[in-house]
């Protein structure tokens, strides 16, 4: 046997090395083949792989676990659990920037689905590595970095303050400064994930000379980023008079207001939400004549429809509450249909906004008029519409337990997807 039919054996097994993990990354690209991925034991798979001698088949093979991660929390909890962090994290430093920026898709596909993810990712040193990587000179990986920071801070304070303490504040501020325009989206996202949560996360961002810098961005003509910058401009404002003084002493005014007439509904919907429009809004549906309550329901579900964050502002601001006193007092069919519209909007988003819905009672109401006889065919398709976007991502099992005996076939089928879910989390 020649030297040559050795080496083109070995010169195979790579190949098929390279092949698997790039098929893998194909499939767990899409949810429907997780399922089959995880009964063929992929996790145990692609673990030896990160440590493969070639950098391709390592690169590829921490882009197949970010993706499946990212598609399903229970083996985003498996990558935890099997200890694949430490042996993904272990000398990044020296690893090259595809690399790298496929290790922090990992972090952030796990630390998106729960605060206690998120903080395993923590304590497997996933924040030391963001940092790292925020030094890193590539403004790819810095982005990768960014985007992680945030998934982790945006769930609770004691994840934003763990963020802080690492010192990730100054790299943030750093990053808006950048000529890169999706790093300074990024960065203006993370520092809102921070600030919102409390006055003292609010005024580290202040100290750290972000205003600035955040209210220059607004001059930019990229819509998206005049979104992230509003958000954190309004998250940093809410929290006290004096924050509030802070961020109009850049003069962000007259011209912030010229941004009321901005062709992008989404910029103008969160302005509206800055300037205290989401209070107003609700005072007019609770006090108003029928005739000017509808606009403001309309109002309120268009905004809530843009962005979770904006959602979550009309949660916050007990808007739920309300248009739940609607939906079982009012009779009037148009009032119902577009409130359960405005319902649908806010509930549509993530599990966090469903769960939100239904706790105030919601889910059985809509479906008590989506199975009245004498609803109209508007409000019936409004009904079926906001159960389907709200089920598909409601995980209070406990709401879902009234809905099982009433629920025609077409809405069954979404509240025992959700229970079938919570059966395989239990197993």
């Amino acid at each position: 046997m020649t030297a040559r039919s050795i080496l083109q054996v070995f010169d195979q097994y790579q190949k098929a090395r390279l092949l698997f993990v790039q098929s893998v990354a194909d499939f767990a690209s899409k949810p429907n083949t997780i399922d089959c991925l995880e009964a063929a034991g992929v996790l145990d798979l692609l673990c030896p792989l990160l440590t493969d001698l070639v950098p391709s088949i390592q690169h590829m093979a921490a882009v197949a676990l970010g993706k499946i991660a990212n598609n399903n929390h229970r083996l985003a909890q498996g990558v935890v659990r099997m200890d694949i962090l430490p042996e993904l994290l272990k000398n990044i430093a020296k690893q090259n920037k595809f690399y790298k920026k496929a290790a922090l898709f990992v972090l952030r596909a796990i630390a998106r689905h729960s605060a206690e993810l998120a903080s395993m990712v923590i304590q497997n040193n996933g924040l030391d590595t963001i940092i790292t990587c925020l030094e890193d000179f590539d403004s790819g990986v810095k982005e990768a970095a960014t985007w992680a920071l945030g998934y982790i801070a945006r769930h609770n304070k004691s994840l934003a303050q763990a963020a802080v303490d690492t010192g990730a504040v100054p790299f943030l501020v750093l990053s808006l400064q950048e000529p890169e325009l999706c790093l300074k989206q990024i960065s203006a996202s993370a520092l809102f994930d921070i600030s919102k949560h409390n006055i003292d996360l609010a005024e580290t961002i202040v100290d750290a000379g972000a205003i600035p810098f955040l209210a220059k961005a607004l001059s930019n003509p990229d819509t998206k980023l005049k979104r992230q910058v509003l958000l954190a401009l309004s998250s940093i404002a809410k929290h006290s008079v004096h924050l509030a003084e802070s961020v109009i002493e850049t003069e962000i005014f007259p011209d912030v207001l010229v941004h009321m007439a901005h062709p992008d509904e989404c910029v103008m919907a969160q302005l509206t939400v800055n300037i205290g429009g989401i209070g107003a809004l609700l005072e007019l549906i609770s006090t108003a004549k029928l005739t000017v309550r509808l606009p403001a329901i309309m109002a309120i579900g268009y905004i809530a429809g843009y962005s979770d964050q904006l959602a979550i502002a009309i949660i916050g601001s007990k808007g739920i509450v309300l248009l739940s006193t609607i939906l079982h007092e009012e009779n009037d069919d148009h009032t119902l249909a577009i409130t359960v519209w405005a319902v649908g909007q806010i509930g549509k988003h993530t599990s966090e906004h469903a769960k939100a819905v239904a706790v105030a009672n919601i889910l059985s109401k809509i479906l008590q008029l989506y199975n009245h006889p004498n609803s109209s065919e508007d409000l019936k398709a409004k009904c079926n519409t906001a159960l389907k976007q709200i089920l598909q991502k409601c995980t209070y099992i406990e709401a879902l337990e009234p809905l099982l005996h009433d629920s025609p076939p077409n809405i069954l089928k979404y509240v025992l997807g959700q229970f079938s879910k919570d059966l395989q989390v239990q197993t």
